[in-house]
């Protein structure tokens, strides 16, 4: 029999290690941003083009490679991180396959230029599809450029799968912040489509937060400092009452590496247990220090996941740090019945020495010296109105006779009632047309039998339509504020919101400022309350950056599912009887009164056999 194993070609190899490194442009600048780092760059700039479809380069001031390391570097499994297994457990870098800029040459147009300090001239290679172009002599600065071309241009199919530019740039963001706050130390810069986007000097951490996530993020910190011999903890939460309604703001990092464990997230929302709304999540930026030797971050392609040693004792120590800090800033509830906040120190003066307050007399002051005097003022304005107040009554009789005389000719024109034999029956059907029950579904009757339908399914439904309506003939009422609402959001929030403001104005908002971190707006559409606004907003962002619920979908289309999700009356809200009856024929108007904005049923119908199979 022959045989029929055989070893896979190197290009084939190198697409398939492609599919574990490279899923996405963000994908590709994760990897390049941490050789920068590896390299020791003190300055890193990431331009991209299309959302990283057509370019994507970064340019650092590191050390630079050799004409060798540089034709090495593309090579499968080559890397300067280890040189035996031992060395996996104690990494202390970013990169350590060797890996990524051979994946990356498989499936995309590369162009790297390099030159180390000490050499006058620089070395250029140019790779497509795994296939080295030239390499030559070039003039270039210190460090490294790497611009990747053209991603996924040899698998058509690959490129197929990627989302639209306004979901690829919101990842390449999130790897972008990842990396930077990781390093604070690093100066980073981001450039889309040849616009700035970010510019981020070197700072401390909380600096660092705050210049990508707005200026309004620094009152929001509360922070969070634990130092033991397993773990030491370091950065900031953020306050309950600034918590949101997606996990945007969530970001550990294990020895400066972004990870993702929702064993030690569920550590942080088990120490805000109490203090956050239903349906939404604290904000965290922690630094979380442990031996290497204890940590495996080598158990998945992307490295965002660590296994740990020992979960249980991190678990307990990550979540008695975040309940101290919040104990200790006065976030969290304190049990002392007796206590008054009144009389505690501010926490910017309890180290301030106490000084004695000094009480001045005025030895001069008279109390009784000017008593005469007002006494007599005080008689003359007491006597003046005396003389004329008989006059402030003349007239008051006859006028009031003339008004009770006026008043009797008065006629009331009532309305003829007719009686009806039908009355009684009218006032029954109306009073029991719907029911409401367990605040979640109303129950009316048809012909046939019984309908329940979804109060929540039902109105998203109803909202849904209107907004299309409302967004396709151009034309929304809307209700101005009494004052402006000023609400701030980060720097790429804000682009999706000028993205979406004309839209958004067909459904009856008004903005009159739409600048960097901040949105005013003076107008919002008609029964929709001011203090829904910045939740409908924030929903509105999340699901255009995560492109709910698909790419095929029209701009149009996705904003009135959103703002209807967020209006839509939610289960547990009481309707009074006309409220019910008038969300039942709204309903039932609607082009599609079946399914919701998300194909789901909107009720359910039940026939009197069905019923009566019940009891059988």
């Amino acid at each position: 029999m022959a045989d029929i194993i055989q070893l896979l070609p190197d290009h084939v190899a190198n697409q398939i290690a492609a599919g574990e490194v490279v899923q996405r442009p963000a994908s590709v600048v994760k990897e390049l941003i941490e050789n920068a780092i590896d390299a020791g760059a003190n300055s890193i700039k990431l331009i991209i083009k299309d959302a990283g479809k057509t370019l994507i380069q970064v340019i650092d001031d590191g050390k630079g490679m050799s004409a060798t390391d540089a034709r090495l570097s593309f090579e499968r499994h080559a890397t300067s991180k280890i040189r035996t297994a031992d060395d996996l457990f104690q990494l202390n870098t970013k990169g350590f396959r060797g890996e990524a800029l051979a994946s990356i040459a498989a499936i995309a147009h590369v162009e790297l230029k390099t030159k180390q300090e000490h050499d006058d001239v620089g070395n250029t290679i140019i790779i497509e599809g795994s296939n080295v172009v030239s390499q030559d002599v070039v003039v270039t600065p210190n460090g490294t450029s790497i611009s990747v071309k053209n991603l996924f241009f040899n698998i058509p199919a690959r490129r197929n799968f990627l989302k639209s530019n306004t979901v690829e740039l919101r990842h390449v963001t999130d790897e972008f912040h990842r990396v930077a706050l990781a390093h604070p130390n690093i100066s980073f810069a981001l450039y889309n489509n040849g616009s700035e986007t970010f510019n981020l000097p070197v700072s401390n951490f909380r600096q660092r937060i705050v210049n990508i996530f707005g200026n309004k993020t620094n009152e929001k910190l509360v922070p969070v400092e634990e130092d033991t011999e397993v773990l030491k903890i370091s950065g900031f939460v953020g306050k309950p009452e600034f918590a949101k309604k997606t996990r945007g703001e969530q970001y550990f990092f294990v020895n400066n590496r972004f990870i993702k464990s929702a064993y030690l997230n569920h550590a942080i929302a088990s120490a805000f247990e109490g203090l956050l709304k239903n349906g939404t999540y604290a904000s965290y930026f922690l630094n979380l220090m442990v031996n290497p030797q204890t940590i495996d971050i080598n158990i998945h392609p992307t490295k965002t996941e660590i296994k740990f040693d020992d979960e249980h004792t991190l678990y307990a120590l990550l979540r008695s740090a975040v309940k101290h800090s919040l104990g200790q800033f006065n976030i969290a509830p304190v049990l002392d019945f007796e206590r008054d906040s009144n009389l505690d120190v501010p926490y910017n003066y309890k180290k301030e020495t106490i000084s004695t307050p000094k009480v001045e007399v005025d030895s001069s002051f008279n109390p009784f010296q000017e008593e005469k005097s007002s006494a007599v003022r005080t008689t003359s304005y007491k006597k003046e109105p005396a003389s004329s107040w008989e006059s402030l009554y003349v007239g008051l009789e006859s006028k009031g006779t003339k008004s009770q005389q006026d008043f009797s000719e008065v006629h009331f024109e009532s309305e003829e009632s007719t009686a009806s034999i039908f009355e009684d029956d009218k006032q029954v059907e109306q009073e029991y047309t719907t029911y409401q029950l367990h605040k979640k579904y109303i129950v009316s009757t048809i012909k046939s039998g019984m309908l329940l339908i979804d109060q929540h399914r039902a109105h998203q439904r109803i909202l849904y339509e209107d907004y299309l309506q409302h967004l396709t003939v151009k034309e929304a009422i809307s209700q101005q504020l009494l004052f402006p609402l000023q609400l701030h959001y980060s720097n790429q929030d804000v682009l999706v919101i000028e993205q979406l403001k004309e839209d958004l104005e067909h459904t009856g908002f008004v903005f009159s400022n739409v600048s960097n971190e901040t949105v005013e707006i003076t107008g919002v559409p008609v029964g929709v309350p001011e203090s829904e606004v910045s939740i409908i907003l924030e929903q509105l962002i999340s699901d255009v950056e995560n492109e709910v619920p698909d790419s095929n979908f029209s701009a149009t289309d996705l904003l009135a599912k959103s703002m209807a999700k967020s209006l839509a009356i939610k289960t547990g809200q009481v309707l009074q009887k006309d409220e019910q009856e008038h969300l039942v024929n709204k309903l039932f108007a609607c082009k599609e009164p079946n399914v919701s904005p998300t194909n789901r049923a909107t009720f359910i119908t039940m026939t009197v056999d069905e019923l009566d199979r019940k009891f059988i």
